[in-house]
């Protein structure tokens, strides 16, 4: 297995600050909503169910690889719409299920919860309806007359764990790029695996990283390709906290050497990742 850090970066090591997500990421929203790019909301169905999904297309000639996205713990957010507008600009198709759809109290998803049910609530989700909601979205992205037929999951925290897990029940993938989230430690599961697994991972999240040598071990006893890079000094969900404003200017140092820290290795994930994609 592959295992790169960043540490040429020289980045601060200190303990990034929890930033807990809420509807009120207005710069995120805001963002999305200044994008000059064709964003919209559609619905898959399958079976008896139907899930609304965000859906951003690139401005490009060619037909495009479909990115299924899977949000994190705090459901389909302004940041994880964000997403799906940054991967539409670097010329991608981008759709995000909200996993979450069916279950508010008005039979829409995230957007009608308050923050501190959402992350309860994903939690308790049937992992069969997960697959399920994903597999009918990645089906139908592949479908879209300007995608190209591919299709390639990333997923952050709670989805970087969906992301790895998808691997594992949807053969037809390209690629699997799992950002701060555990994988499965079913062997039978891992044999399934036909795609090949990118991971990226803070050096501050020991949670986190404690279950990656047992991942590793299950990936090379399948022979299953699996490259894991670390961004030193980033902590937990580096990827959202990197792309927040700075913090204001009168905040403790530790705060703004974890900002700087988040910001650095969410720049280099970002490059990363849009390299990788190219090769698909």
């Amino acid at each position: 297995m592959k295992r790169r850090s960043f540490l040429a970066l020289g980045l601060v090591l200190t303990v990034a600050p929890f930033v807990r997500p809420t509807h009120a990421q207005d710069w995120a929203k805001a963002l999305v909503e200044k994008s000059p790019r064709h964003l919209e909301w559609t619905t898959v169905k399958h079976g008896t169910r139907e899930v609304g999904c965000y859906v951003g297309y690139p401005e490009i000639r060619e037909k495009a690889t479909a990115v299924l996205v899977i949000h994190d713990i705090w459901g389909l957010s302004p940041w994880a719409r964000l997403m799906v507008d940054d991967l539409a600009a670097a010329g991608y198709i981008a759709i995000a299920p909200d996993l979450l759809w069916g279950t508010g109290p008005k039979g829409g998803g995230t957007s009608e919860f308050e923050s501190e049910q959402i992350n309860l609530k994903i939690r308790g989700l049937a992992p069969d309806q997960v697959t399920a909601d994903l597999s009918a979205a990645a089906a139908s992205a592949a479908q879209l007359p300007a995608c190209n037929g591919k299709v390639v999951v990333v997923g952050f925290c709670w989805g970087g764990n969906q992301a790895f897990r998808f691997a594992t029940n949807y053969p037809a993938l390209k690629a699997s790029f799992v950002f701060y989230g555990d994988g499965p430690t079913d062997p039978a599961a891992i044999a399934r695996i036909a795609a090949p697994v990118h991971g990226f991972y803070a050096t501050n999240d020991a949670r986190i990283n404690s279950t990656i040598p047992k991942s590793e071990e299950l990936m090379k006893a399948a022979q299953k390709p699996y490259e894991v890079v670390f961004y030193e000094g980033a902590g937990h969900g580096f990827m959202k906290a990197g792309q927040a404003p700075p913090p204001a200017a009168d905040a403790d140092e530790p705060v703004r050497e974890a900002a700087t820290a988040n910001q650095k290795a969410r720049t280099a994930a970002w490059v990363r990742f849009k390299s990788l994609l190219k090769g698909i």
